[in-house]
């Protein structure tokens, strides 16, 4: 579930800041972010994050953990798991959970599969991060797992794609149905390391998006991505950094929201 749990983390900071507002459930006041597009049928892990809060709060006998806190706690936890002692990092906490959530915004907020480089950038600063952050921190896609539908359009039209790999992934992603056929985002979907970067110098990354960071014109995100591919320790640093800035994106803190005992709803 490190996959899940990390991508739990980065969909809840980029939809009005990290506030544990993707976890909400619809209910008569709002329609929740699970059944946004970049999230429908394919978030997962809420149960988890059910699970963990309430051992976290059985262990401190009440409420006194945020869901959002729980969400960057496991991000990093399960980073490290899959990753190794250079991937870990102190994580900031005291965030508290928002009493409301907004489908809109999470169509919204969050950058699709398909955006070009300069579109990935302009989302990336109106958050309040930049280049390095959007290359650090797109290094999370060297674990887990990606949905034909996110794919199809890159390995049917896309260039700039290495010609074996595109006829290998279209026996798994027909042109029609096949959806949800999945396929590993880099060749070790299960260990969190370098060989993203290593896949897009070869143009074999899986998402138009993912490519899009390297051979695309910009000489800072090339020199990132090579740099990143072949200096393991310059990733884990960077990437640690960037996890700590995305995760102080708009925190609620002092007696804005809430610290619920239940992640699914409000208190």
């Amino acid at each position: 579930m490190g996959a899940s749990l990390l991508r739990l983390h980065f969909h809840d900071c980029f939809v009005n800041g990290c506030d544990g507002s993707v976890l909400l459930d619809d209910t008569t006041r709002f329609t929740g972010e699970k059944t946004a597009v970049p999230n429908l049928n394919s978030l997962r892990g809420f149960d988890v994050v059910d699970k963990i809060k309430s051992e976290v709060d059985r262990v401190c006998k009440r409420s006194v953990v945020s869901c959002a806190d729980v969400l960057a706690v496991a991000a990093r936890d399960s980073v490290n798991k899959l990753g190794g002692s250079t991937f870990t990092y102190q994580v900031p906490v005291g965030r508290r959970d928002s009493r409301t959530a907004s489908k809109n915004a999470a169509t919204n907020g969050l950058p699709p599969p398909f955006f070009s480089f300069n579109q990935l950038l302009a989302n990336f600063r109106s958050h309040g991060l930049g280049l390095t952050d959007l290359v650090a921190l797109s290094g999370a896609h060297t674990i887990g797992l990606a949905r034909c539908t996110t794919f199809r359009s890159r390995i049917y039209n896309d260039t700039n794609i290495q010609t074996d790999l595109a006829s290998s992934l279209r026996r798994n992603c027909p042109q029609s149905g096949g959806d949800n056929n999945l396929q590993p985002l880099d060749g070790t979907p299960a260990g969190f390391d370098t060989q993203y970067f290593g896949s897009l110098v070869r143009n074999k990354g899986l998402l138009h998006s993912d490519q899009e960071l390297f051979g695309r014109g910009n000489s800072a995100s090339d020199g990132l991505v090579s740099l990143y591919s072949g200096n393991p320790a310059k990733f884990a640093a960077d990437f640690a950094a960037s996890m700590v800035r995305m995760g102080n994106m708009r925190p609620l803190t002092g007696s804005n929201g809430e610290i619920r005992t239940n992640c699914r709803k409000i208190n």
